[in-house]
C-alpha cells in the first residue's frame, strides 16, 4: 500500500484547509467555506469515523455468515471470508488515499466522472443511490422483524414498517455526520451486544430450535467442505460481499472528517474489528447449529433469546437505517446544491431541499420494503449487481488512474505487482457481479415456484421465518 507523498499533503492536497491550533476546517473543496451559524460538515474525528464505518458495515449482514458457511463448508467459507476481507480492506484504504490526492471528490459518482466521464458519473451514482435505498429498506424490514419479535406480533407488520420509515426519516434528517455520531455509537454497541449474545447462547443450548428431536444428545452436522451448486456458491459469495459493502459510503464519511489524514488509522481499526467479529460469529454459530442455523442468526438460540437479541439489536437496526438514509439523501443534496451558497448557509432553500431528499429516500425505501415481493431476493440481486461494482472495480481503476503514467516509465517490481493486483481486483469483482446476479436470479425463481413470493403491504408476522 502506498500513501500519497507527504509533500502533497503539506502543499494543501488534503481536502480543505485545517487550522492547526483549533483543528477547525475553514474551507473545503466540496462544501466550500464554513460560515458562522451554517452547518459544519467537517466535524467528525477519527474515533467517530471508526463508529460510523463500523455501523455502516456491521449490520444483519454478519448474521448471514453462518448460513454462508453451511453452503460453502467451514474451511472454504473461512478462506472466502478472509479473501474478500483483504480485498475490501485494500479498497477502503484506496478511498482515503484517493481523497487526499483529489480533494474535490465527495462520493463515488465523482470518481466515476474522473475516470469515465458523464457516463461513469451516472452509472456509479445511480448504482450508489439504488444500493443504499435497498439497504435502507432492508433496515426498515429488520426493524419490523425486531418489533414483531418483541411484541409477539402486536400489530400489523405493515404498521411496523411504516414506524421504521418515520424513525429513519426523523434521525436521518440531522444535517451532518458529526451530529449523528452518537447514534452510531449506540447502534454499534447494540448490534455487537446482540451478536455476542447469540454467539454465546448457541454454545449453551442443547440443540438449535429447528433441529429435530432425537434420543440422546444432539450432535451438530456442520461440514468442513460443502457441495453447493454454482448458483448456491455464487449467492453465498455475494452475501459475504454484502457483509463488507460499506465501502462506497466511506467516500462520504472521509469527506466530513476534520482531518482526513487520520482516515487510514480509522479504516484499519474498523476492518480489523469487522473481520474478527465476522469470523468468530460465523465459526461459533455454524459449529454449534450446523445446517439448522437461522438466517439471520438471531433466531438460532430459541424464542426467548431471540427476543433478547432483537431487543439488543434494535438500536443498531435503527442506526443503520438512519445512516444509510442520511448518506443517500446527502448524495442527492450535494449534487443539487454544490457550488451554491445554499449548501453551507441555512437558507430556506437549504432546508427545503434537504428535508425533501431525506423524505424521498425514506419513502422509496419504505415502498421497496413493503411492496416488492421476494424482498430478500431483491436485495441479494441488487447487492450482486452493485455491491462489487462499488467495492472492487472502481478502487482498482482508481489506483491505476493515479499510478499508471508515473510507474510505466520505470516499471519497478512493486509497480508491476500492484498492476497485477488491480487487474485481479477488477476481474474478480466483475466475475462475482455476474455470477452473483445469476445465483440471485435462481434463488428468486425458486422462491416464486415454492411460495409465489411475499405479499405487498402484508400484515403477516415476518419474524417467524427468522
Amino acid at each position: 500500500m502506498s500513501s500519497p507523498p507527504s509533500s502533497e499533503i503539506k502543499k494543501g492536497y488534503a481536502p480543505g484547509h485545517v487550522d492547526a491550533e483549533s483543528q477547525h476546517v475553514a474551507e473545503d473543496a466540496v462544501f466550500g467555506e464554513v460560515v458562522e451559524g451554517g452547518p459544519d460538515y467537517r466535524a467528525v474525528g477519527w474515533k467517530g469515523t471508526v463508529a460510523l464505518m463500523l455501523k455502516t458495515q456491521i449490520g444483519l449482514g454478519v448474521l448471514s455468515i453462518p448460513a454462508v458457511f453451511d453452503v460453502l463448508g467451514l474451511i472454504p467459507g473461512i478462506l472466502c471470508l478472509f479473501i474478500i476481507g483483504i480485498i475490501t480492506c485494500w479498497s477502503n484504504y484506496v478511498v482515503g488515499v484517493f481523497k487526499l490526492r483529489h480533494p474535490e471528490v465527495y462520493g463515488i459518482e465523482d470518481v466515476g466522472s474522473m475516470l469515465f466521464g458523464r457516463v461513469g458519473r451516472e452509472i456509479l451514482g445511480g448504482a450508489f443511490a439504488l444500493w443504499w435505498v435497498c439497504v435502507a429498506g432492508s433496515g426498515m424490514l429488520g426493524i419490523s422483524i425486531a418489533l414483531n419479535s418483541l411484541s409477539e406480533h402486536g400489530t400489523c407488520t405493515a404498521v411496523f414498517v411504516a414506524v421504521a420509515a418515520i424513525i429513519g426519516f426523523a434521525l436521518s434528517s440531522i444535517p451532518t455526520l458529526g451530529k449523528i455520531t452518537w447514534v452510531a455509537w449506540i447502534g454499534l454497541v447494540g448490534i455487537l451486544s446482540a451478536i455476542l449474545t447469540v454467539t454465546i447462547a448457541v454454545g449453551l443450548q442443547d440443540r438449535p430450535p429447528a433441529a429435530p428431536l432425537t434420543d440422546g444428545p444432539w450432535k451438530s452436522d456442520f461440514k468442513l467442505f460443502g457441495n453447493p451448486t454454482f448458483a448456491e456458491a455464487a449467492a453465498a459469495l455475494t452475501s459475504l460481499v454484502f457483509a463488507y459493502a460499506g465501502t462506497p459510503a466511506f467516500f462520504n464519511i472521509v469527506s466530513e472528517m476534520r482531518d482526513p489524514r487520520m482516515y487510514t488509522r480509522a479504516v484499519m481499526i474498523q476492518q480489523s474489528i469487522s473481520t474478527c467479529f465476522y469470523g468468530v460469529v460465523g465459526i461459533v454459530v455454524y459449529y454449534y447449529c450446523g445446517s439448522y442455523v437461522a438466517s439471520p442468526a438471531l433466531g438460532s438460540a430459541g424464542a426467548m433469546m431471540k427476543k433478547v437479541c432483537y431487543g439488543l439489536a434494535l438500536p443498531g437496526l435503527i442506526a443503520s437505517t438512519m445512516l444509510v438514509t442520511h448518506i443517500n439523501a446527502k448524495y442527492f443534496f450535494i449534487r443539487t446544491l454544490r457550488g451554491s451558497r445554499h449548501l453551507n448557509h441555512n437558507t430556506p432553500t437549504h432546508w427545503i431541499v434537504w428535508f425533501s431528499y431525506t423524505a424521498g429516500v425514506s419513502l422509496a425505501a419504505y415502498v421497496i420494503a413493503s411492496a416488492v415481493p421476494v424482498f430478500g431476493g431483491l436485495v441479494s440481486l441488487v447487492g450482486a449487481l452493485f455491491g462489487t461494482l462499488m467495492c472492487f472495480q472502481p478502487m482498482g481503476c482508481m489506483w491505476l488512474y493515479d499510478n499508471w503514467s508515473a510507474g510505466k516509465a520505470t516499471k519497478s517490481p512493486k509497480w508491476i505487482a500492484m498492476v497485477v493486483w488491480c487487474v485481479f481486483v477488477i476481474a474478480s469483482g466483475t466475475f462475482l457481479m455476474i455470477a452473483g446476479t445469476y445465483g440471485s436470479l435462481v434463488e428468486i425463481i425458486a422462491s416464486y415456484s415454492v411460495s409465489g413470493g411475499s405479499k405487498a403491504w402484508t400484515c403477516a408476522d415476518n419474524s417467524n421465518s427468522t
